[in-house]
């Protein structure tokens, strides 16, 4: 094997190893952000919020598979309770998914990528009354006020997403990230279709 050969050799092992170092094995994120429902079940609900946690592997710079779990709160809109003949009430839906990721474009500090998935979704229902209370002290009590379910609704059943997201690097290696994923959730009735936009951190 002649030098020239040895040195093109070297160089590709070397460029392997830093690639391998900008990427690391495991990855983990945690985010928050708002929920935009849609169809159907936007026409029953307000804009809500979410928050997102999950943990993965990487396999190699261009592909990883991440495990996440979401929480999404929506307020049941006026009109809606109004029909339901309910003073408040809630949607809120729980989402476990495995969902491989697709880095399509990947640099030192900026990484954009599709992903998309399947798993288990929780859709729960509650409606609310106002509520109040007396705790009783040694020296008296105190008032408390709350609110009380007067009715509630829970199903699992599967459903899939898919969207895309960027992540912007940092020095550190703590990457920050926005991430917009359409959800889809087969229920008895139809579909339930939402938009969770999350911003948060990986490493």
């Amino acid at each position: 094997m002649n030098k020239t050969k040895v040195i093109c050799l070297i160089a590709v092992f070397a460029a392997g190893a830093l690639q391998a170092q900008e990427v690391s094995l495991f990855s983990i994120d945690v985010g928050a952000g708002f929920v935009e429902p849609l169809g159907t079940f936007g026409r029953y609900n307000d804009v809500g919020w979410n928050v997102n946690g999950g943990a993965g592997m990487n396999f190699g710079p261009y592909f990883s598979v991440m495990v996440d779990a979401n929480f999404n709160n929506l307020g049941i809109n006026r009109n809606t309770l109004d029909f339901l003949g309910a003073p408040g009430g809630t949607d809120q839906i729980w989402s476990f998914t495995l969902d491989p990721q697709v880095h399509v474009l990947r640099r030192s500090h900026f990484d954009l990528y599709l992903t998309g998935g399947g798993g288990i979704y929780r859709l729960q229902q509650q409606l609310t009354a106002p509520s109040a209370g007396f705790v009783p002290t040694p020296f008296g009590g105190f008032p408390t006020f709350g609110n009380m379910v007067i009715s509630s609704y829970s199903v699992n059943r599967p459903g899939f997403d898919a969207g895309a997201g960027v992540n912007l690097g940092t020095a550190w290696r703590v990457k920050f990230y926005l991430e917009a994923r359409y959800n889809r959730v087969f229920v008895n009735n139809g579909v339930t279709d939402y938009l969770p936009v999350t911003f948060g951190i990986r490493f």
